[in-house]
Parts: C-alpha cells; sequence; structure tokens
C-alpha cells in the first residue's frame, strides 16, 4: 500500500462520521486513538514488542465487541488509560470518547481492524497519517493546514549534518509531532550493537517540548510504537520559552513555531486561561522581545550544553529584523557561538505560502573574551530553485549537494564563505545574503509555472510586509 493510497484509506473513513457533526479535528484525534491501539496490538504481534497497555483495555479486547458494549468498552479505554503514568498517560491525557454513535463507532473499528497490517508503514503515525490527512483537509476543505510541519528532507538534511551519536542528549523544545527526534533515532541506532548503550538511546537521550496538547500526544505515540521511552514520557506539554529547566542538552534540533509574536495561553490545573504572554522576561535573555523566534533562538543558547551544536529552522526575519534585539541577538550569534553554516531554503515547501526560512547551524564553546564565528558559510539552495508540494516537491536527494558541501566546506557557486569582518560590516548586521542572478529576470524560457508565479507572488508580498513592520518596530524603540 503507497503513502497515498493510505492516507485516501484513512480520510474515506470521515465519510462515516461527517453526517453526526463530528469536526475534522475530533475525527483526526478519535482516528489516531484506534489506530494506536491497533498498531500496538500488531506491535506486540509482529514484532514481539512488550505493550504498556494492559490486555484489558487493548486492541483485542477493543475489537471483539460491537454496539452499545463496544461504546462502553471504549469510553471506559480512554478514561483508564488517561490516568496512567508515563508515557501511555501523555498519549491518553485529556482523552474522551467523541463518537457516541454506537453503529458508526463499531463501523470505525471494523473498519481499522480489518486492514492492514498497519504496523508495515514504519510506524510513523506522523509522516503517513496524520501529516498527509492534514494535507488532504487543507486541499479538499480549502482551510490551511493550522500548522507548520517541517519537510522531511529537511529534516533528514539537518541530521546528517549535525551528526548526533549515541551517548549524547537530543532535544527538540517545539518537537511537534516529533520528526525530529524520530529521525535523530534512525541516524543512532545502528551505531552500536551494545545493549546497554542501545537501551540508553531509547530511554534516556530525547527530550521533546511542544505547548499543544495535540501534537503532544502524536509525538508521544511515534515514541512508543518505535520503541523509544517506553515507560516514561521523554516528550512532555508545556511552554519551552516559560523558563530554561535545568537540563543542558548537546544536541538541539528543532523548527519553532513561525509567527511573529510569543502570545501563549497559560492554563491551569482547572483548564481555565489565567494570563497571555507577548514576551519573555528571563535572566537568562539577554534581550527582552515580543518575537517568538528570537526567543527561540535565546532559549536554545541557554540549553545548550558546553561543546553542543544545533540545527534549527527559522524565518527570514531572525537574519534581518532590525532594532536591539535582532541586531544584538544576530551579534551574540556571531560573538558568542560559532555560527559556521546557514541554509537557504527554497520557497514552496511548507503547507502554507509566504515562508521563506532557514537553517542555521552554530556550535556552543566555552565562554571567551575572542570572536568565536571565524566564517560563516551559506549555502543558497531559493534563488532559480522552484518547488511546490505537489508537482515540484522537495526529495532528500534535492539536499544532497548541500550536505557534501557542509562536510568538505569547499566554496561552489551555491556555498560561499564570509568571514566575521565582512558580516559585522553590513547594515545592522543584517544576515540575509545572497549573490547568485535570478535566471527568470532575463530568460522568459526559464519562468516556473503559473502556479509557481502566483505563490512566490505571495511569498514576496509576506517578505516586504516583514520587512515593513521590522522599520516600523525600529522606529517604535527610537520612540522610547
Amino acid at each position: 500500500m503507497t503513502n497515498e493510497q493510505l492516507v485516501s484509506k484513512v480520510w474515506n473513513y470521515a465519510h462515516v462520521l461527517r453526517d453526526q457533526g463530528i469536526s475534522y479535528g475530533d475525527y483526526v484525534e478519535q482516528i489516531t486513538y484506534l489506530l494506536f491501539l491497533k498498531m500496538d496490538q500488531e506491535r506486540v504481534e509482529f514484532l514481539n514488542e512488550p505493550s504498556a497497555i494492559p490486555r484489558k483495555w487493548s486492541w483485542v479486547e477493543l475489537a471483539k465487541k460491537t454496539g452499545d458494549e463496544l461504546e462502553a468498552q471504549y469510553r471506559q479505554t480512554l478514561e483508564t488509560l488517561a490516568k496512567k503514568s508515563g508515557l501511555i498517560g501523555t498519549i491518553f491525557k485529556k482523552s474522551q470518547n467523541k463518537l457516541s454513535d454506537p453503529a458508526k463507532l463499531t463501523r470505525v473499528v471494523s473498519l481499522i481492524d480489518r486492514e492492514g497490517p498497519w504496523i508495515g508503514i514504519g510506524v510513523d503515525v506522523k509522516g503517513e497519517i496524520y501529516e498527509g490527512l492534514l494535507e488532504k483537509n487543507a486541499s479538499e476543505v480549502k482551510s490551511g493546514a493550522g500548522q507548520y510541519f517541517t519537510p522531511r528532507p529537511v529534516i533528514e538534511a539537518i541530521v546528517k549534518c549535525v551528526n548526533p551519536k549515541i551517548g549524547e542528549t537530543i532535544c527538540d523544545p517545539a518537537c511537534g509531532t516529533g520528526g525530529f527526534l524520530l529521525t535523530a533515532y534512525d541516524h543512532m541506532k545502528d551505531q552500536s550493537k551494545d545493549r546497554d548503550r542501545l537501551h540508553m538511546l531509547r530511554h534516556s537521550s530525547f527530550t521533546g517540548i511542544d505547548i499543544v496538547d495535540e501534537v503532544v500526544r502524536l509525538c508521544a505515540m511515534n515514541l512508543y510504537l518505535h520503541g523509544i521511552g517506553n515507560g516514561g514520557s521523554p516528550v512532555h506539554q508545556g511552554d519551552a520559552l516559560a523558563n530554561a529547566g535545568s537540563d543542558r542538552f548537546n544536541v538541539v534540533l528543532t523548527n519553532p513555531p513561525f509567527g511573529k509574536k510569543s502570545s501563549y495561553r497559560v492554563v491551569g490545573e482547572d483548564g481555565s486561561v489565567t494570563t497571555e504572554r507577548e514576551s519573555y522576561e528571563r535572566e537568562d535573555f539577554k534581550f527582552t522581545t515580543s518575537n517568538k523566534q528570537f526567543n527561540f533562538l535565546q532559549h536554545i543558547m541557554t540549553v545548550m550544553e558546553t561543546n553542543g551544536r544545533a540545527g534549527v529552522v527559522l524565518p527570514d526575519n531572525v537574519l534581518f529584523e532590525a532594532g536591539r534585539a535582532g541586531e544584538g541577538i544576530r551579534k551574540r550569534l556571531l560573538e558568542g557561538f560559532n555560527f559556521h553554516t546557514l541554509l537557504r531554503l527554497p520557497t514552496g515547501i511548507w503547507y502554507s505560502p509566504g515562508v521563506k526560512a532557514n537553517v542555521l547551524f552554530f556550535d556552543k564553546k566555552k565562554a571567551s573574551k575572542t570572536i568565536q564565528t571565524k566564517e560563516l558559510w551559506v549555502y543558497d539552495y531559493r534563488t532559480n530553485v522552484h518547488k511546490t508540494l505537489k508537482t515540484k516537491k522537495l526529495a532528500s536527494a534535492d539536499l544532497d549537494d548541500f550536505v557534501e558541501c557542509y562536510r568538505k566546506r569547499k566554496e561552489t557557486e551555491r556555498f560561499k564563505r564570509f568571514t566575521y569582518d565582512e558580516l559585522v560590516a553590513r547594515d545592522k548586521l543584517n544576515l540575509d545574503i545572497f549573490w547568485l542572478k535570478d535566471d527568470s529576470l532575463e530568460d522568459v524560457d526559464n519562468l516556473p509555472e503559473p502556479d509557481v508565479i502566483a505563490s512566490e507572488i505571495v511569498e514576496n508580498l509576506e517578505a516586504a510586509l516583514e520587512q515593513f513592520r521590522s522599520v516600523a518596530a525600529e522606529l517604535g524603540e527610537a520612540d522610547e
């Protein structure tokens, strides 16, 4: 079964529920609970892996029942597992049955039970099902996916370059559904045959945080189905920016949520909203700003262990936004860290148009009075590169040249070196660096397809608006 067929099959289950008035979000939530229970049973059956779910609440028991008995069993299963500690408790936190019609629940369970084995998809709920459903919904319901997901080829290239090793700790402070953590695990799992080191890899190497309950659940499901963190949960719901915590990590791999401001609802134990944050004032933050990406960048600077490494996806505004915070944080990145590589990503690779992003690679050395960044290597994979989610999707092979350049450090047409002196001489420490000529401006034969042109117009308008906002913020600071 291909990925597309799998997504279509799961999407078709929505037809069972539409006339019951179940929302898209509730459908995705319920289908992932049920698929997880089924895949956990297959994990025991086909992979001989232990299950953390008691037999009484397993898929085997659920699938035996129909009608009212099934509804009661499913409701009690969710209620019981939600009270568990560790990874299972994280997965089923606040879960409740929203498929209250026993006949429709019976049909959905029957559909899932007779398909499969689901475990054959590589047990990645995120990639094959959840993201596929989001994309399907975005195209059929004409509403955005609502969240940004890092393209897998980008994640894979970042992990290859940062090269985490068994024995190191890996953190994603905006983990989403776990793409970076899972790719890092796949990269590391064949590095040793030693059982103790592999046990350490599975149970004490990864930490993930996300502010959204739903994606934390999906991340926990993915980790559990890969045998990571069985028992305790390596991922939890929370606001990573609220405080630095006490843990420090050898490797940070992340794509913080895009968006201008750090505006988060803080929810109390009773579910009530107690306050809203527009900015974060932390002792370890050298600059107070409402820019979410700058706050995540400062947070990452803190939680990196000495000699730690980071690969971070950030939008263009981090490279050019003027004002005290923008210039100050870039200066700190250059002088207090070894900011050695910048990958300019192509447009058209995200679920939402208007996104221009980059990958920043930097290392944390021991505190020193000397400038840490001697030179910054920039790889331009945006100019004359046209991608779309459907017709010209980004593939892993597209970034092979970047990975090769990252390792060899030799200048090419797309890979250039800039010294520290060249960087600090730029106006307002603007690191929005390009040097290649856009061929389409002079050669009509090189024009991209109309849908790509339209998407790029939107992206350019968004970038222009971001520049205007930056100027307005700078003027505002000057008035204070």
